[in-house]
Order: C-alpha cells, then structure tokens, then sequence
C-alpha cells in the first residue's frame, strides 16, 4: 500500500531533470500520473516508464504552461480521462540565459513567465475542480536560489515570487480544503545545471560542461552534508507534502539542500 493510492497527481515539466524524480516518487506512491511537458516525445518515455515499473495508470500531455488555451485544454481532458487531478505539481521551471550581468529583459520575462506566473495559471485553471472535489494538495517548485540571490538574478526574484505566491495560495485555497507548499531544491545535476556550468565556466562544449567543475565545487564549498541532491530527493518531499501525513501543514517552503541555506 502506498500513501498516495487512489490519487491522480498532474506534474509540469515532468518529462526529465527534477520532474521526472517527482512523476516517479509519486508512482511510487500508488499515484496515477499525468505527465505535462512540452517535450512530448520525452513524456510520452517517461510515462510509459513509470507505468511499466511501479504499475499505475498514466497520461503524457503536451503542454505549454504559458499559454492559457494549452493550459485549459490539457486541464480538460486529463481530468476528462483520468477522472479527478488529486495533486499538482508546479514544476516546470527555466533558466535565463545570461548571468546577472548580462541579463537582459527577456530573461527576465522568461524566467517571470514560466517560473512564476505559470503556477498561478495552472493553479487557476484547477482551482475550481479541487472546490468541487472538497480539496487538494499543491506543491510549488521553487529553488533555494529563492532565499539568497546570485549571480542569476532573474531566477533568483522569480522562485523567490513562488516562495511567496505560494504563501498567498495557502490562504486563499485554505478554507477549500487546499494544501499549497513549496519545496526549494538545492544543487542538482540536471540540464539546467549543465547549461549553468557552461555560463559560470564560459564554455559551453559537452566535453567541457561535464567534468561538472563549477557544480562540484559548489557543492564542496556550500553544503555542511557535502553531497549533491538528487530528482527523487525532491520527489521524496513532494510525496510528504502531497500525503496525509501533511494534512496540516500549508504555506511552508521546505529547503532540500544538503544544508545549504538553513531558513
């Protein structure tokens, strides 16, 4: 028996990287998953993956978490086919493509737009079904990149803004019956850290972005426990946050970071 038997969960951006870790964590849990990304290709792998291994029903969509017709229609018929969405993840997340200072403006509407604006659309669009159903568990992906900013400023303000959206939503979905937490991930080997590595080392050539220099280094120099996280250490926390075992607890933002950031 797993904790979240009977739940359908919807994740965003769940097709690889930190997504993927959380799509299977909840599997693991007994969670029916809808995995939303626009790599459609990959989502289509990764669902057939996590229903061949952990035995649960799935459903890959393509959706573009900026846009308010793909979010509505994507919404419409996972619900259509799988019957109800328990749980949503907010996860879909991008990097700029410039350090802070050589941000331009475009980073910043990038980063605002998915990392940010995203969750309050997709929280929108499933607002009224998790009424309707008498309640739900959110979990917003934020970063711990959140609680101190860098050298990415754009990144750092945007899952700052979902540490506090977040905080928001946990008011206003409380008395529905709606759980809203966050979790702040810390440094994880993904792509999204291998296009960093390769802005932080100046070059961005596979054979130079993956002796992993800048990120081991990192992880050496930040992190008392001195190792690096993982997709399904964040999956894990989602998992909490998405149980009974969190029943009563909303509006919080748990770091996952090796003790990197103790707030």
């Amino acid at each position: 028996m797993g904790r979240l038997d009977g739940k359908v969960a919807l994740v965003t951006g769940s097709a690889r990287g930190i997504g993927k870790g959380i799509a299977t964590e909840l599997a693991r849990e007994g969670a029916d998953v809808i995995v939303a990304d626009l790599l459609i290709d990959l989502a289509y792998q990764t669902a057939g993956e996590l229903q061949n291994r952990h035995g649960v029903t799935t459903l890959a969509l393509e959706m573009d978490v900026t846009s308010d017709d793909s979010i509505a229609a994507n919404v419409e018929q996972a619900i259509a086919e799988m019957g109800q969405i328990d749980i949503l993840v907010n996860n879909a997340g991008v990097a700029p493509d410039n350090l802070s200072q050589n941000e331009v403006e475009s980073d910043w509407d990038r980063c605002f737009e998915v990392n940010l604006k995203a969750i309050w659309k997709v929280t929108s669009a499933l607002k009224p079904h998790f009424i309707e159903n008498g309640g739900g568990k959110i979990v917003n992906i934020a970063s711990i990149a959140a609680r101190q900013g860098g050298t990415i400023a754009a990144y750092s303000a945007s899952k700052a803004g979902a540490v506090s959206l977040t905080q928001s939503q946990s008011i206003e979905l409380g008395p529905h019956n709606v759980n809203v937490n966050a979790v702040c991930p810390g440094l994880l080997w993904t792509d999204m850290w291998r296009k960093l590595e390769g802005m932080l080392i100046g070059d961005d050539a596979d054979e130079v972005v993956d002796r992993r220099a800048a990120f081991e280094t990192a992880v050496a120099n930040n992190m008392p426990l001195g190792r690096e996280q993982t997709p399904e250490d964040i999956g894990k926390a989602v998992v909490f946050f998405a149980s009974d075992d969190a029943k009563n607890i909303t509006g919080q933002s748990l770091n996952v970071d090796g003790g990197m950031r103790m707030n």
